[in-house]
């Protein structure tokens, strides 16, 4: 079967990870993806241990290995360049680190986003420019990729040093967004370690062609997400840039960080659009298409369920994704 079909243990976070991976092998899934910083904590990879131990890298590699399973990709998503001190300097550095670990245990890829910065130098907070119709807003732009071209540039020569590719998930709320942002970034900072994850939600909910996307960027798609999104109802009165969120207490169990002080929002009652398992948002055929493009570009690509969808608990959601993921590979 061509590609590396897998999960991203995110969400089995709750579980050690030789439980985690036990979940994930009883999908029939083998390749893996763990979390190393960022937004989230990371309970599967014992970051400062494995930097510092040879010894403790070759055992955690055989945790692996003894299921069968392969670690695929390190995932240090976050915002590196948030002006925020607690949160952009520490990301910053949760990835130069990340970056260092994959080098040392021979992992390829990993995973994370090209960050936002603030709309000027004395900026407190970041901000996203969405359409700069209005002049001023690309004065913002000029100073946001300013900053983005300086960071990725320094991060593109740390990773050819480790001899890992950095593969950015196209986010909203980032400067790179979409495969032109991503491609431009490439371009701007001539960059030979540096391209795409290739996680389809985000493009579905903005309108995106996620095939002739991935087929746009070809051999810039590094690494895959699957991840299902759907528009739903609240789309006809709100779109898809909506911004009626609300604030989780401080004390609500399960929040999940952002950075120091800050967490994630609630979603309105009833949303533009949602994160699903993998078939629900776009049936098998959809899926077996973007595995193809995926295929036609690198055979041997890992593709990690990253499962978000609220509907389900933690490990039905993946054991959906990985069945529906399972059959749309068959079709290849």
């Amino acid at each position: 079967m061509p590609l590396k079909l897998g999960a991203y243990t995110a969400c089995l976070h709750d579980l050690p990870l030789t439980e985690a991976l036990d979940v994930v092998a009883a999908n029939g899934l083998t390749s893996v993806e763990v979390n190393t910083g960022g937004f989230l904590p990371a309970p599967h990879c014992p970051v400062d241990l494995l930097l510092s131990s040879a010894t403790a890298r070759a055992e955690y590699l055989a945790t692996f290995a003894d299921r069968g399973m392969e670690l695929t990709g390190l995932n240090c998503n976050g915002n590196p360049l948030n002006p925020l001190p607690g949160v952009g300097p520490k990301h910053a550095d949760d990835l130069r680190r990340t970056i260092g670990l994959a080098g040392l245990l021979g992992v390829k890829h990993v995973v994370t986003m090209s960050g936002t910065p603030g709309s000027d130098p004395d900026a407190k907070y970041p901000s996203w420019v969405v359409n700069p119709w209005d002049g001023v807003y690309m004065d913002v732009l000029d100073h946001q990729w300013g900053v983005a071209v300086e960071f990725w540039t320094e991060i593109d020569a740390l990773a050819r040093e480790n001899d890992v590719r950095v593969a950015i998930e196209m986010h909203p709320h980032n400067v790179v967004f979409s495969p032109v942002t991503l491609k431009r970034l490439v371009d701007e900072t001539g960059a030979t370690n540096v391209g795409a994850e290739m996680d389809p939600s985000h493009l579905m909910w903005q309108g995106m062609d996620v095939v002739a996307s991935v087929r746009w960027l070809g051999p810039l798609v590094f690494h895959a997400a699957a991840k299902d999104a759907m528009l739903c109802p609240g789309a006809d009165i709100r779109g898809v840039l909506d911004t009626s969120f609300t604030r989780v207490p401080a004390d609500a169990p399960g929040k999940v960080p952002t950075g120091y002080g800050f967490w994630c929002n609630a979603w309105p009652e009833n949303p533009a659009w949602r994160f699903v398992a993998v078939g629900v948002g776009h049936d098998l055929s959809y899926w077996t298409e973007f595995l193809r493009a995926l295929a036609e570009i690198d055979p041997d690509m890992a593709v990690n369920i990253e499962h978000e969808d609220a509907a389900y608990s933690r490990t039905e959601g993946l054991a959906l994704a990985a069945k529906n993921l399972h059959s749309a590979a068959s079709g290849l």
